[in-house]
């Protein structure tokens, strides 16, 4: 069982809730989403394990048995080409869970015209396996789901 923990501070809301069919409809895997409060902040990794893939973005930590998470920071972010954040780790460092990754500032995104919202995502998960899922309110470093 992996307890896979908020990578922001928000609004916890399910994958339906994205306003993009790829993560709604759940073609990258199962997960939960945060609608994130609008001020600057710090995105900390939701599990221990090493960051296999770090856009300003995005990012997948990979954990010791395995399995990946991907946090996606907003909607059509990449369109952004970084603009807005901050990388505070690099690709292949290895992190606690909780520990800062990247610094953002979701206001910043919404007033671009762009959904916040960030789905956190199991990939290569079977939706049974996701479980326990938080509703409503969280802070960056509470426990978002439970992958079994």
């Amino acid at each position: 069982m992996t307890a896979v923990l908020a990578p922001v501070a928000g609004t916890a809301v399910g994958l339906t809730a994205v306003p993009d069919p790829v993560f709604s409809e759940g073609l990258v895997g199962p997960g939960a989403a945060i609608d994130p409060v609008r001020r600057p902040g710090r995105v900390v990794s939701p599990i221990a394990g090493r960051i296999h893939k770090l856009h300003p973005h995005a990012f997948v930590v990979v954990g010791d048995d395995g399995r990946g998470i991907l946090v996606h920071l907003g909607i059509d972010t990449v369109q952004l080409r970084g603009e807005g954040f901050e990388l505070l780790a690099a690709e292949g460092d290895r992190v606690s869970a909780g520990q800062p990754v990247v610094a953002w500032n979701p206001a910043g995104i919404e007033a671009g015209g762009r959904s916040p919202v960030c789905p956190v995502v199991a990939l290569d998960a079977f939706a049974e396996a996701v479980t326990e899922i938080a509703d409503g309110v969280v802070d960056a470093g509470d426990e978002l789901f439970r992958w079994a």
